[in-house]
């Protein structure tokens, strides 16, 4: 099974993509914005689910890292 939620690699200007069961939901700059588009998405229990590999895949760099590569 794989998670309905992808955080993808960090963006070159910052900022990861977010997708919801392959939808694009929106560049997170940081976690703020990742529990908000989980709780648009109807997760309520959205910070719990961050770390949650059934939930939340982080693809590239290290989970909750948001800045530009260097």
């Amino acid at each position: 099974m794989r998670a309905p939620i992808v955080v993808h690699l960090p963006s070159s200007a910052g900022g990861r993509a977010v997708t919801i069961n392959g939808q694009i939901a929106g560049l997170a700059r940081d976690d703020r914005d990742l529990i908000v588009f989980l709780r648009r998405a109807g997760i309520y229990d959205a910070e719990h689910a961050l770390d949650n590999p059934n939930w939340v895949e982080w693809r590239g760099g290290h989970a909750h890292r948001y800045e530009a590569p260097q």
